[in-house]
């Protein structure tokens, strides 16, 4: 069969004839049936060119920009990596692959990288990208002025610079193996060197689409990049995105064919949405997981206890076939899922444990713990049901939650890491270092428990650095436990991706689950069939 799917494969990609296809695959044993069936297959998974597409996001704010420094939410992601690239990408198979870049050459040690570029790749405005743009467009988050979540993220590079106009070489102060995945992040795109820094303000960059118009809140359109590089890629004519943050607006969109595809459904009636003719319900698991997040550095969660406490007093279980209905998995009170390489599947499963909470209160000396919650469902579909329950959940310990109810619009500047305790949608990231460096180093921008510990500040830096496999595996293991056991976060659980297109949307056979939405890169991947 692994023959017949790479001939599949060519065919699809229109690099055999049907009639090379239909004898090879005859000569290979197939009937004739089945020939004539995957061929047929084959035939419908062919990008095609052309068509309007219109895509409902649950996401958006009106304090939205477009600089990728700036990018906090799926709206703001999903417009970035259609009109940007990055030096690699991870493809519709979750394999990492150069994108902007051709390949790369490291070092023995891991600590010097240099990538070479695609040559020929212009930005929208005509202008050829080379490694001025590259060195330009990462600087740009770098520097103690930096206000980008990638800037810790690009705090190990110690020299950056352009080996003449096609080479980027980057040289870390200690090895990192997974440093190229960091050029994939969302943040990081390639945008044309201005000035002393990049243009970002005109939204131009080397992607699929080209910007037309942003209305932060409310829509963005752009236009198909008839010079785009990659072949098959960017078929849409045009494409606009709106934000509804209703979901029963959203769907409503949907099923009128106001919209051809919307994300985060609701799971409360996506069963309804299912038997809706030409409708389909698409669903990948990955990293993405939900949170209640504690800033560590206000009273009452600055105590260790307290947080205990609130682990313990959640029914996680209940939570997921309430809020998620089997579309997702239990957490752990740690972010790396079980599609990681180092994901601690022995570290034992907390469970809701009313005598423990009232253990740990009684230990941090509030037998009688009252906080809030904010929650809107801008944070997860389903946030306010989540905490709700949480508040149930959590009496029966003797914890009063008041959940707080938040508006949809200007949740993440406005709540995100300014409130004491809040709910929040994380999109996990393929490798442990990358997560933690993220949302759990002390001095990371996003690090929104406001969490600081100094065996776990220390471990990342030497996770980071060690090469031998079976002491990564120890290292990280240990930054999980730390993290489950002292961490300013209750993770409840990993939900799975859910979203619905219309039938008419096409994809490849399969789609990256590092993201929502194909790897947030449904606008150059998918096409109108």
């Amino acid at each position: 069969m692994d023959k017949l799917d790479t001939l599949e494969r060519l065919f699809g990609q229109g690099r055999i004839s049907r009639r090379d296809f239909m004898s090879q695959a005859l000569a290979l044993g197939a009937t004739t049936a089945l020939a004539t069936s995957l061929a047929g297959r084959a035939m419908a998974a062919t990008p095609k060119k052309g068509g309007h597409f219109r895509f409902g996001s649950a996401h958006g704010s009106t304090t939205d920009s477009i600089d990728p420094a700036t990018f906090e939410n799926a709206f703001s992601q999903f417009l970035g990596y259609g009109i940007r690239n990055h030096l690699m990408e991870v493809d519709n198979t979750g394999k990492l692959v150069p994108e902007l870049a051709a390949g790369y050459d490291v070092s023995d040690d891991a600590t010097t990288w240099a990538f070479k570029l695609r040559r020929g790749v212009e930005f929208h405005n005509g202008k050829t990208m080379d490694s001025g743009d590259v060195v330009a467009s990462i600087n740009h988050h770098r520097g103690k002025d930096s206000k980008s979540a990638a800037k810790k993220l690009l705090e190990p590079i110690v020299e950056l610079k352009a080996d003449g106009k096609d080479t980027v070489v980057i040289k870390l102060k200690a090895g990192n193996a997974d440093f190229p995945y960091i050029m994939s992040d969302y943040h990081i795109a390639i945008m044309p060197a201005a000035g002393d820094g990049v243009d970002f303000k005109s939204g131009v960059g080397t992607g699929a689409f080209s910007l037309e118009n942003f209305e932060p809140g409310v829509r963005a359109k752009m236009k198909r990049n008839p010079n785009y590089f990659k072949s098959g890629y960017g078929n849409f004519d045009s494409a606009e995105m709106i934000s509804i943050a209703d979901v029963t607006a959203r769907t409503n969109a949907l099923t009128t064919g106001e919209v051809d595809a919307v994300d985060s459904v609701d799971l409360k009636t996506v069963h309804l949405l299912k038997r809706r003719k030409g409708i389909r319900i698409e669903e990948t698991s990955g990293t993405q997981h939900y949170t209640f997040c504690m800033r560590c550095d206000t009273p009452p969660f600055d105590n260790v206890d307290v947080r205990l406490a609130l682990k313990y007093a959640l029914d996680r279980e209940a939570i997921i076939k309430t809020v998620l209905r089997g579309h997702g998995a239990l957490g752990n009170d740690h972010p790396i899922g079980r599609s990681n390489t180092y994901h601690a599947g022995d570290l034992p499963q907390r469970q809701y444990d009313v005598d423990k909470a009232k253990f740990h209160l009684k230990k941090a000396g509030t037998p009688n713990l009252k906080v809030d919650l904010s929650a809107a469902d801008a944070a997860f579909a389903g946030a306010v049901d989540a905490a709700v329950l949480y508040k149930e959940h959590a009496a029966k310990a003797g914890i009063t939650i008041n959940v707080v109810r938040e508006p949809n619009d200007g949740y993440w500047s406005n709540v995100w890491m300014k409130k004491g305790w809040s709910a929040v949608y994380w999109g996990g990231r393929p490798t442990e270092d990358w997560m933690f460096s993220t949302a759990y180093a002390a001095d990371a921008s996003w690090n929104d428990s406001f969490w600081k510990h100094a065996r776990f500040n220390w471990l990342l830096l030497a996770g980071r650095s060690e090469l031998d496999q079976k002491k990564r595996r120890a290292i990280y293991v240990e930054m999980q436990t730390i993290v489950h056991n002292d961490g300013g976060v209750v993770i409840p659980m990993f939900a799975n991706y859910v979203f619905a297109m219309a039938d008419k949307v096409k994809h490849r056979d399969k789609m990256a689950a590092n993201w929502g939405l194909d790897g947030n890169k449904g606008l150059e991947r998918w096409w109108m069939g």
